[in-house]
């Protein structure tokens, strides 16, 4: 605990001119105010804090009148729940006004009420790691439910008893599995034993606030720790059914993996991947704006890792002799994902590309064994267009059999695949396949107005380019005639 201390002391120090005049500001006006929440969970792990949050007995009227000639900007989109937004020296700051909020139990927005006891501000809070504040100007460190004890150990914990605080906000169950992965921590069996006995109460909350959680889990240090009590707690089977339903039952003779577990260990590789492909596009100049920049971490190659094999259980057939067959998984799980996505209001951008990525993940199988001809190569990489580095991570991902052999074997031929990519792009500049000749010359050259016809003469040459590589405009055009006076007789 000491060098928590030492670390937020330092941290403090730093923020001194910015704490020191905001805080003797409020103290001279008669109000209390302390930095608290994630601001000082994040002092005492030593991290950077480019957000401050402050709470304070000052109403929102009170808290405009003391900021103004002190911050650089100000902004109360957030006044009637208390909240006034500045900012100051490039910090972007919000003080709030002691509050406690309920849910009712059939509504889905939050009723708000002024306070006036910082501690009984901290007992309304999410976790004790976040019900921690250091009162300013003087610097007090107040922790009454043992939050830095919670920080140290790694645990998640509620200041009040886990039910109240989840029947006050059931979004909070969420949270409990967000923190679990942002911080690869675990939460305690209180957490989880109120999660179980209350994950129906997660219906009454808005898709896009479950939504906003899930992606903020899925791009955590540990993700796999936050599904993992999604699922054991009974919340994935409400707002992720079709990860829950991952773990299928083993037949007696154990004929087929543990499809759960197997996602989790692809959502593993592929966090593992993410950064080494990260570090690569940049070694290579690729440049942030580019649509085949990766971001790190990167929500839709760690959503589709998880979901590749939702389709598995629905397409699970045991065949003669023994074998287990998911035939067509990949196209039942792109639909399965876009649905769930949709429900989730995810945006349609990222949904496409999520469900893409499911729906190509088996595209690489067979490559290894029978090799593919360029023009299959060449389609491979048009069907993934701007997911190629995506798919590349996911394909990859996907190998977790113990077989040393078999995964040095598929690992040898993604390489390859890779290799001719690359030496297939520097040639014909593949990211961006086009036929030999445009919409105006197909028109002129077979003297047709723009329609169908025209659509259909691009189409065939888009495959003779697939299938031939670069033809050139003459040998194009005489393909072209070809195929138009064969049509015509």
């Amino acid at each position: 605990m000491a060098q928590a201390h030492a670390r937020l002391a330092d941290a403090l120090d730093g923020l001194d001119p910015i704490l020191g005049p905001l805080g003797q500001r409020f103290a001279d006006a008669g109000f209390e105010l302390a930095l608290v929440g994630g601001s000082v969970r994040d002092a005492l792990l030593g991290r950077g804090m480019p957000d401050l949050d402050f709470t304070t007995d000052a109403r929102p009227d009170d808290i405009l009148r003391l900021i103004t000639g002190w911050a650089d900007a100000h902004w109360d989109i957030g006044r009637r729940f208390g909240t006034i937004g500045t900012i100051r020296s490039g910090y972007q700051i919000e003080i709030t006004t002691y509050r406690a909020e309920a849910y009712d139990p059939e509504s889905r927005k939050p009723t708000v009420a002024f306070g006036d006891s910082l501690d009984d501000d901290l007992l309304r809070r999410d976790f004790t790691i976040g019900a921690m504040a250091v009162r300013l100007p003087a610097r007090v460190f107040v922790d009454p439910f043992g939050g830095l004890a919670d920080l140290e150990a790694g645990r998640i914990r509620t200041p009040g008893s886990a039910e109240m605080s989840f029947g006050d906000d059931p979004l909070r169950m969420m949270r409990a599995a967000r923190f679990t992965s942002q911080l690869d921590f675990a939460a305690a069996g209180e957490v989880v034993e109120a999660m179980t006995g209350m994950a129906e109460r997660i219906d009454i909350v808005s898709a896009e606030r479950v939504r906003d959680e899930l992606v903020k889990l899925v791009c955590g240090a540990a993700p796999r720790r936050g599904i993992e009590l999604l699922v054991d707690t009974g919340l994935a089977e409400r707002i992720l059914p079709e990860v829950a339903g991952l773990r299928l039952e083993r037949d007696e003779h154990h004929r087929h993996k543990d499809v759960y577990q197997h996602s989790l260990t692809v959502l593993d590789q592929a966090i593992e991947l993410e950064s080494r492909y990260a570090a690569r596009q940049e070694k290579a100049g690729i440049a942030e704006g580019d649509p085949q920049r990766l971001p790190v971490p990167d929500f839709v190659v760690r959503f589709a890792a998880l979901m590749h094999d939702i389709g598995k259980p629905s397409t699970r057939r045991f065949e003669p002799g023994g074998a287990v067959t998911f035939y067509h998984h990949d196209v039942v799980g792109a639909k399965m994902t876009a649905k769930r996505m949709k429900a989730l209001h995810f945006d349609k951008d990222t949904t496409k590309k999520v469900a893409r990525l499911v729906e190509l993940h088996l595209r690489f199988y067979g490559y290894g064994d029978a090799g593919w001809s360029d023009s299959a190569v060449r389609r491979y990489v048009t069907d993934a267009g701007d997911l190629l580095p995506r798919l590349h991570i996911l394909t990859r991902s996907d190998v977790t059999t113990r077989n040393r052999r078999k995964a040095e074997r598929l690992a040898h031929a993604y390489d390859d695949l890779e290799e001719r990519i690359t030496a297939l792009a520097e040639q014909e500049k593949l990211d961006a396949i086009r036929p030999d000749l445009d919409g105006k010359q197909i028109m002129a050259l077979l003297d047709i107005p723009p329609g169908r016809e025209v659509g259909e003469a691009y189409r065939f040459l888009l495959e003779e380019r697939m299938e031939h590589g670069p033809l050139g405009e003459e040998r194009a055009a005489a393909v072209l005639r070809e195929w138009w006076d064969a049509r015509q007789g």
